[in-house]
C-alpha cells in the first residue's frame, strides 16, 4: 500500500529595494533594503505556501492569490500561509515538518532565525521542531551576492489525515 505522505518544493525570489520594509519568516529585520513585491514580498513565507501547495498537488501560490487582485496588495504573507494551511486542512491533510533555506547577502539572517521559527511554526499552528530556517549567501555571485535581490526554497512533507 502507498504511504500517505507527499513532499513538495516551492522556490522564490525577489528584488531588493532601497527604503523597503524587509519582512522574511514573517518578521521584520532592519536593514536599508527590502524585498519588493506586490505583497509584503515575503519570499520565506511565499516558498513555504509553493512547498505546502505543491505537496497537495494544488498548484501555487500566485493561482491562490494572484498579484494581478487588489486585495492582495501590500498583504501580510503570514495571512496568506494561514489560508495555504487551510486549505490543505480542507482537503485533509496536516504538515509533517518545513525545511527552508534563504539566499541572502545581507542582512546577516542569523540572529532572526529562531524569530522567524517561532512565527512561522505560529502561524502554522505547528511545534517549533517542525519548522528549519537555515541562511546562506552566494558568496558574492550572482544577484544575491550583489544584493540585488533574495532567493529562497523549501520543501514540505504533509500526510492524509
Amino acid at each position: 500500500m502507498k504511504p500517505n505522505i507527499r513532499v513538495g518544493y516551492g522556490y522564490d525570489v525577489h528584488a531588493l529595494a532601497e527604503g523597503v520594509d524587509f519582512w522574511i519568516g514573517g518578521i521584520k529585520v532592519p536593514h536599508t533594503h527590502g524585498a519588493f513585491g506586490h505583497s509584503d514580498a515575503d519570499v520565506l513565507i511565499h516558498v513555504i505556501c509553493d512547498a505546502l501547495l505543491g505537496a497537495a498537488n494544488m498548484r501555487d501560490i500566485g493561482f491562490h492569490f494572484s498579484d494581478k487582485d487588489p486585495q492582495y496588495k501590500g498583504i501580510d504573507s503570514k495571512i496568506l500561509l494561514k489560508r495555504v494551511v487551510a486549505l490543505l486542512d480542507e482537503e485533509g491533510y496536516g504538515i509533517v515538518n518545513i525545511d527552508a533555506t534563504v539566499c541572502l547577502q545581507l542582512p546577516k539572517l542569523s540572529p532572526h532565525i529562531e524569530d522567524m521559527k517561532k512565527t512561522l511554526a505560529a502561524t502554522m499552528d505547528l511545534p517549533v521542531e517542525d519548522v528549519s530556517v537555515k541562511a546562506t549567501t552566494t558568496e558574492k555571485l550572482g544577484f544575491v551576492g550583489k544584493e540585488e535581490g533574495v532567493a529562497a526554497h523549501a520543501v514540505a512533507l504533509i500526510y492524509k489525515k
